[in-house]
């Protein structure tokens, strides 16, 4: 099924240039190979992109729309086939499996489950891969061509190619500013071995990877948080979210925290719903900003980078970039600026994540 090493290295990208706040990867689909740039997600496990003739609506994207017709290899999965069965929302049409996603921020694919070859790098491709042919999308998703799932479930890219990459993927995903804008999205043996912490995971929910959120830091004090606010609902670390949402006694502690080590600078009224801590840095060269550390179980910290602290939201404006959530009983999401810079290693089999310093290679 797939000829390679046991490590295959995509660039990965933020995916401004497609209208998107997510990090993108571009991937072969069919026979011959048509590219498609698509959001790589930790927090699903169906992958997709959107398809020829789009029976139903497609979102405008900047790539030729997939044709399966002009692929060779694909092949449309019948209702009765067990990748149907391990589908959360499925359907059928004509004996054709029909699958059905809908995403935190209510953005939705629906279209038929089949089996494509899937080209990774020139080296590295995987036949019979188990994806969706998009037929009806809608939501937020730029103008990519669909999405890459990551997540723990059977139907996962991780999953498939388990007895290639061993369960094992990292990526870095880099900040808007920096120079390069390439990190990369790494499948097999990490590229960065040294320095990696690790947490356990907690395998008991599938699709997302929880972790054990025990406490968090800004500017060298720990926050007075009570341990139990992150166990209420958990909390997952999800390369598909944006910005991190902490429960609400959390982000409140943080947000106090926070505002007292910025208080040297110009406050402004927030520009965006979501984000209501915001600076006006005009006329300076240089800011000092609280550094802010996410603790977890087994004593493992994570450093948020300076870049994946304050979002840019006009000019010279910014703010805190993190939510709360309306109740603490609520999910706690560890999304993807505050992951920028770092090394984040997935190792499935052995259940755990660890964090290392960047910056991106």
């Amino acid at each position: 099924m797939v000829n390679s090493i046991k490590l295959a290295t995509l660039p990965a990208t933020g995916g401004q240039a497609f209208g998107e706040a997510n990090y993108v990867v571009t991937v072969g689909y069919g026979t011959p190979k048509k590219n498609q740039t698509v959001i790589f997600d930790t927090g699903s496990d169906v992958s997709w992109v959107q398809c020829k003739p789009c029976v139903i609506t497609c979102f405008r994207q900047r790539e030729p729309l997939f044709d399966p017709s002009e692929s060779s290899s694909y092949r449309n999965i019948s209702c009765g086939a067990p990748e149907c069965a391990a589908l959360t929302s499925r359907g059928c049409s004509s004996s054709t499996c029909l699958y059905g996603v809908t995403y935190g921020d209510n953005s939705t694919t629906v279209g038929f489950l089949a089996r494509e070859t899937l080209t990774l790098t020139p080296s590295d491709v995987v036949e019979n891969f188990v994806f969706g042919c998009g037929q009806d999308n809608r939501g937020l998703f730029g103008t990519t061509a669909g999405l890459l799932g990551l997540g723990r479930g059977i139907l996962s890219l991780v999953s498939q190619t388990d007895n290639y990459f061993g369960g094992l993927f990292s990526y870095c995903l880099p900040p808007p500013s920096s120079s390069s804008r390439t990190g990369h999205l790494t499948l097999g043996v990490t590229k960065a071995t040294k320095n990696i912490s690790y947490t356990p995971l907690n395998l008991n929910l599938e699709t997302f990877y929880y972790l054990d959120l025990v406490g968090i830091s800004v500017g060298g004090l720990l926050l007075p948080i009570n341990a139990s606010v992150f166990s209420n609902a958990g909390t997952i670390i999800d390369s598909g979210t944006v910005i991190t949402r902490l429960p609400s006694s959390a982000y409140t502690a943080l947000r106090s925290a926070f505002k007292r080590g910025m208080s040297a600078y110009k406050s402004t009224p927030s520009e965006t719903s979501l984000l209501d801590t915001c600076y006006d840095f005009s006329g300076l060269d240089m800011i000092t900003v609280p550094t802010i550390v996410f603790h977890f179980n087994g004593g493992t910290d994570m450093e948020v980078d300076v870049s994946g602290t304050l979002y840019g939201i006009s000019g010279s404006r910014f703010c805190l970039a993190f939510a709360g959530n309306i109740d603490d009983t609520d999910l706690g999401i560890i999304g993807n600026v505050q992951q920028r810079n770092l090394e984040v290693v997935y190792d499935t089999r052995a259940g755990r994540v660890g964090f290392g310093p960047g910056p991106c290679a």
